[in-house]
């Protein structure tokens, strides 16, 4: 049964009314929002929590100790609009017997299709041939100018063939790849069996890939897995595509790799900071590109987001907690 009365909850970034209305439906939920598409000021965060029976945030929120004790004793349910739980104090979190719900399948198709516009966009030098149109480059043809590299007969090397992973590789299957690799804490043969790919140590898959994609996730073990001897085994003919998180890639290494043609390019979705300041050095180079964070909209991926945390906060709060990204902190007989 619902609780007879109404439970706060704090959302702190602005959300499809539909999302909104469904959270004061579904659990007599009193909706607080930080209406803005901008990140909310720590300040107005430590405010608009407290009290609150439940926290749906994104990944730009640290929810940290400070937090949850602006929080305070009624914070029973934490809801993140995120892929991962990178930004969430999880042993605290865990003291205090709070469920939590993420999003993991949300972006797995968003985020493959995004690591393979990057990969061809990369290879294929898309963004200097456009440049090179707008500024009068492009005059005769060239047999030799602006070359690229191609993935038929290519080898793909994946760092982490979890869901995202696998469905990277599922798209780039069909251009011809001659032979997947793939590293990772452990062998994963059969979900690599689709794509007859090889479970091999990291520093192999470096020096034997043409086409390297990082969609590990971001750990002790892999922050800074992409650095000065990871470059130094690739081939300099190799792409490098970087979909996971800023800190898997040491970015002072990569530019040092890109800058001397140890290797040819890479394509990066995530960076650290986020965004990356106009005068960063990897922004000077040709052969890096960079794009904003765009894996969903209201109109390409709205449905799947009000499928996710929106719904998913609801059932926490009643104690059903049935979406598959939930960690069920909460200790028996606590709730609101």
């Amino acid at each position: 049964m619902r609780s007879a009365r109404l439970m706060k909850v704090f959302v702190t970034r602005r959300i499809p009314p539909e999302g909104r209305a469904l959270l004061a439906g579904a659990a007599d939920c009193e909706v607080e929002q930080w209406d803005s598409d901008e990140p909310i000021p720590r300040k107005e965060l430590e405010r608009g929590v407290a009290g609150a029976h439940g926290l749906l945030c994104l990944l730009t929120e640290q929810v940290d100790r400070t937090l949850l004790d602006a929080a305070g004793a009624n914070l029973k349910v934490i809801s993140t609009m995120s892929v991962g739980v990178d930004h969430l104090a999880l042993d605290e979190i865990k003291k205090r017997g709070i469920r939590v719900g993420y999003t993991p399948d949300v972006l797995t198709d968003a985020t493959a299709e995004l690591a393979v516009s990057l990969l061809l966009t990369t290879c294929r030098r898309l963004p200097e041939a456009i440049e090179e149109v707008k500024n009068g480059g492009w005059t005769a043809w060239k047999p030799l100018w602006m070359c690229g590299h191609g993935l038929t007969q290519s080898t793909v090397g994946i760092i982490g063939l979890g869901r995202i992973g696998q469905a990277i590789a599922r798209r780039l299957k069909p251009f011809g790849v001659q032979r997947f690799l793939y590293s990772g804490r452990q062998p994963r043969p059969q979900e690599a069996a689709e794509f007859q790919a090889e479970f091999v140590p990291t520093s192999y898959l470096a020096a034997e890939s043409d086409f390297i994609v990082v969609s590990c996730s971001l750990t002790p073990a892999t922050k800074g897995l992409c650095n000065k001897d990871f470059f130094q085994r690739m081939k300099n003919t190799a792409v490098l595509v970087n979909i996971s998180r800023g800190d898997v890639v040491n970015q002072d290494d990569l530019y040092q790799a890109l800058a001397s043609g140890q290797i040819a390019a890479a394509g990066l979705d995530v960076t650290t900071p986020e965004p990356l300041p106009t005068n960063h050095p990897l922004l000077t180079l040709k052969n890096c590109g960079k794009n904003c964070i765009f894996r969903w909209s209201p109109t390409a991926s709205q449905d799947p987001w009000l499928e996710g945390p929106e719904c998913e906060l609801p059932a926490l709060c009643e104690h059903r907690g049935t979406h598959p990204g939930t960690i069920n902190y909460a200790r028996s007989g606590t709730g609101p």
